[in-house]
Parts: C-alpha cells; structure tokens; sequence
C-alpha cells in the first residue's frame, strides 16, 4: 500500500504542478524576448502578431536583487496588451509565487523571476502594444524586465491543478498513514518466556 500511496502523490505532482508549468514555458515556440525596462525607465513595445500565432501566451521576467519577491500581495508591475485601441489583455503581476527564481548570471546576485501575465487566444493579424507599468509594491529592486510571448501554446486544462493537488493530499495522508500503521509497538522481548533447554518429558 505505500508504494501505491507513492504513485499517486507522484502522479498528483505531476498533473497539478509539473503539467502547467511545463504547457505554459516550453509548448508552442518562442516569438521572442524584449527588454522593456531598464536603468529605471518603463518603455511600450509594438510587435507585429499573425493570426496563426494565436495563443500567445504573455510572460514577464524580472530581474531582481533578491533571492525572493516579498510583495505582500501587492502588485510589482501591471501589464496591458492593445491592437486597433482595444484591449485584449490586462493583467497584475506579483511574482510572490516563484520558488526557484533563474540565475541571471554566475557573476551577479541578481535572480530572474518569471510571472504569467496571460492567454491572448485570439490573435488578429497588425501590431500589438504591450505596456508595462509599475505597480503599488514598494521597495522592490528592480534591474531589468523582459516580455516573452510564445505562439501556439497548449491550453492549460482548468482541471488540471484541482485534480493534482488532491491526488497529492491523498497520496501524502495515505503514506503518512502507511509508516504510522507499520511502525506498531514492538513487542517486549521480556514478556516471552524463557526459552526451554534440554530434552523435554518422554
């Protein structure tokens, strides 16, 4: 039963984490990367979009001197996408969620923090202006900030995290409850009787 208890924490961290994470930063392929703040200037980027890009999948790194972003749930930047003067996409940013920041350079303190700003799913073909902003975080070191979009990303399942992380409580409670039941009291050696020796009544 442990084992079994194993698999399913395994594949409830499989379904609910690596899933989604692995969907939303290596699907589809990478339009680019462009650098919008720097030196402590936000700039609007224009991109040119074609209708086969659609999704495009909207992603911000940034760079930091932190080993973590403590924005007690605050937003760091805001970021809005526009075609034609209509808005496709509004989002906040926190960036409170990432665990395992990149580092930007052996050299440097500095970490990379990723964030997903959002899901453009319907792509008409002209220029995109993407606007980054900061947002009411105070005292967050910022270096630098990056707009990644990638085309053709697969659709996250909505199920997809609701699924794995109760897999992954039921796993763990399961193998909790496998050592707890297998590690009984021992018995005490002192309560068995002493062992006999010798030849016994004929």
């Amino acid at each position: 039963m442990r084992f079994l208890f194993v698999l399913i924490l395994l594949a409830g961290t499989g379904i609910g984490l690596i899933y989604p994470w692995a969907t939303a930063n290596f699907s589809g392929r990478e339009i680019g990367t462009w650098r919008v703040y720097e030196q402590g200037r936000f700039k609007p980027l224009t991109v040119s979009l074609r209708d086969r890009d659609a999704p495009v999948r909207v992603m911000v790194d940034l760079t930091a001197r932190a080993e973590r972003i403590v924005s007690q749930q605050r937003t760091v930047l805001t970021l809005t996408a526009a075609t034609n003067g209509h808005t496709v996409l509004a989002s906040t940013l926190q960036f409170n969620h990432v665990d395992n920041p990149r580092q930007a350079s052996p050299q440097l303190p500095d970490k990379i923090f990723r964030d997903e700003a959002g899901l453009i799913a319907t792509v008409s073909p002209g220029a995109y202006v993407f606007t980054v902003g900061p947002g009411d975080a105070e005292d967050i070191p910022m270096r630098a900030v990056d707009l990644v979009l990638r085309s053709g990303v697969g659709e996250i399942d909505g199920r997809a995290r609701p699924i794995g992380f109760s897999l992954m409580a039921v796993g763990l409670i399961g193998f909790l409850l496998s050592l707890r039941s297998a590690g009984g009291r021992p018995e005490n050696p002192n309560s068995q009787p002493p062992p006999r020796w010798g030849r016994g009544p004929t």
